[in-house]
This record gives C-alpha cells, sequence and structure tokens, in this order.
C-alpha cells in the first residue's frame, strides 16, 4: 500500500449481516461502484480494525463492524488535458452533458491522438473523474461518430457511470437525432429493425446482416419535412448500435446527405452538397433523455440543429 492512500474508515450496520462483503461495503460507500470494490478487497486494500486483510468479496460481513478502506489515487490518464471549448448542455457533481460539435472526435486513437471529446473533459472536469481500475477518466459511457453532432453524456464517477450503463444495456435512455435523408422515405413513417454486424467486404464498415449473425438494432423513424430531392426525419434509438441511423437508412435506401461511407448523392444534390462544403453525414443527436443516475430526476435535453443542416434544410425546402 502506498502513503497516499485514501484511508476510509466504514461502520458496517446492523443490515450488514448476513449480506457479501462487496454488497455491504457498496451500500455503505454509495460513490463507489460493486465492481470497483471487489477489485480493491481483492487488491487486499480492505481490513478489520485489528489488521486482518480480507481478500474476499463474497465473505459474509457482521454487522455493526468497522473497517478500513485504502484508495489509492487515482494514477493520470495517458490522456493529455486539453483546454478546449465545450457546450455544456447540462453539469452537475455526477455527469456532464456536452452539445458535440461535428468534427470532434470523441476518444483518442490511432490518426487521433489528442484534441479530442477525453481530451477535453479531462481539463473541463479536473478532479472530478471516474477512478474506475485506478485511472483517472472521463466516463463515456455512449459515443456519437466524429462528424456527428449533438448531445453525449459522460459519468463524472463510478455510481452515475454504472447508473448510466444500466439504462443504456435497457435501453431506456431516449435518443432522438434529426437527419436528412435522401428521396422521400415510403412509408413517411416506419421501423427498421434489422441486426447489424461488421461489412464482410469492408471491416470498417458495418452492415445489414441475418439474425444471429450481427447485434439485434431496431431504428424508428418518422418524417419531419418533406425537402426538393431529400428528407428531414427523426429517427428514435431502441438501440444503439455503431453508424445504426446511418446504415439502416441506406437499408432502406435514404442514405444520408453527404455520408462519404454509406451513400453518396446524386445530381443535384450532390451540386448542392459541393457549394456549401458539406462533406459529412447529415446526423444531430438533437434530444437526450435518462433518469439522473443519483437523483432520479428526469432529464430531458434538447440540441437545435448545426448552421450547415439547417442552412442545407433552408436550400432544399419546397
Amino acid at each position: 500500500m502506498q502513503g497516499d492512500d485514501q484511508v476510509l474508515t466504514v461502520a458496517l450496520g446492523d443490515s450488514a449481516a448476513g449480506l457479501r462483503l462487496d454488497r455491504a461495503l457498496a451500500e455503505a460507500l454509495p460513490d463507489l461502484s460493486r465492481e470497483r470494490l471487489k477489485t480493491l478487497i481483492k487488491g487486499g486494500r480492505v481490513a478489520s480494525t485489528d489488521g486482518t486483510i480480507l481478500w474476499d468479496p463474497s465473505a459474509k460481513a457482521m454487522a455493526s463492524a468497522t473497517l478500513e478502506l485504502r484508495l489509492p489515487k487515482p494514477a493520470p490518464a495517458h490522456n493529455v488535458a486539453q483546454d478546449l471549448d465545450l457546450v455544456i448542455a447540462f453539469e452537475d457533481e455526477h455527469l456532464i452533458v456536452v452539445d458535440k460539435p461535428a468534427g470532434l472526435v470523441v476518444h483518442p486513437a490511432a490518426g487521433n491522438l489528442d484534441g479530442t471529446l477525453v481530451n477535453a473533459l479531462l481539463h473541463h472536469c479536473a478532479g472530478q473523474l471516474s477512478g474506475v481500475g485506478g485511472v483517472a477518466r472521463p466516463g463515456i459511457v455512449h459515443r456519437i461518430d466524429k462528424d456527428t453532432s449533438g448531445l453525449i453524456v459522460a459519468a463524472k464517477h463510478d455510481k452515475a457511470h454504472e447508473g448510466l450503463a444500466k439504462q443504456f444495456a435497457a435501453h431506456s435512455i431516449d435518443r432522438r437525432y434529426l437527419a436528412l435523408a435522401t428521396g422521400r422515405p415510403i412509408p413517411a413513417n416506419g421501423t427498421v429493425d434489422a441486426a447489424l454486424g461488421r461489412s464482410a467486404t469492408n471491416r470498417k464498415k458495418m452492415a445489414v446482416v441475418a439474425e444471429g449473425r450481427g447485434k439485434h438494432a431496431i431504428t424508428h423513424y418518422r418524417t419531419i419535412e418533406p425537402l426538393k430531392g431529400a428528407t428531414l426525419v427523426e429517427c428514435r434509438l431502441e438501440t444503439g448500435r455503431t453508424h445504426q441511423v446511418r446504415v439502416h437508412m441506406t437499408h432502406i435506401g435514404h442514405p444520408l446527405l453527404g455520408d462519404p461511407v454509406y451513400g453518396r448523392a446524386k445530381k443535384p444534390l450532390s451540386d448542392v452538397l459541393k457549394a456549401r462544403g458539406f462533406a459529412r453525414q447529415a446526423l444531430h443527436a438533437a434530444h437526450l433523455g435518462f433518469i439522473h443516475p443519483v437523483t432520479g430526476n428526469v432529464i430531458a435535453l434538447d440540441s437545435e440543429l448545426p448552421a450547415d443542416m439547417q442552412e442545407l434544410i433552408d436550400i432544399l425546402r419546397v
């Protein structure tokens, strides 16, 4: 154990009797996830007051016991904190929702080692980040593509991350995208229920695959406004798969305007896009709704269309 550990004294109540040790500690320390506590116990960081180390997360806890937990200081993440402009849609001590501009990468990766949302959050949330796994990092629970704009939520600590992750896994998050699709979907409102997996011909692309081969994916779409050669649609995600809206709309014959991967517009739409310098998929994460994982409040946020998409709509209005 290191000298800069934070030592927490935990007094277990009568209700802890017979519970697993990790569960009893999780109830006493709500800001630490049960998985995090399991790791700490197995690492020899929980002891009774007489110094006996408790190694087994499944051991039965004793009522009214007093324990000591040594919490290591989170090591800095490998990613560099950078002071980048962020548009904050919502923030408290538990989580933050950012209105991401198109062009901003979420996670550092080959070719984008800095200048990402993670770098910006490391700076903005300094000292308030999750220590999952002993590493200070923003809790990115979901992603949106680099060239998609709109709302994305990140957790500041384990409990918030765990609570949000459960809602995403249960498909209870309300996520609605606004998209400019080519042509006129028929019917005007509908549901695309088609599994998604890696393309057999291009591993960088996703594709509709046979059920059982990929991940179940459902998108509900509705027409908002017919345009010249295109349609403004709202897509509500029942599931959240990589490139889901882009692939599903292409699958029904209406790829998104500007999408360089899944569909290229024909003239005269291509001329309009070229004249405007519009070279991204016309997709915006416009609405995000969820139950706050700590307070239980309903959070419902909306983001206005970015200027480049709004200009396209104005040009293409019938």
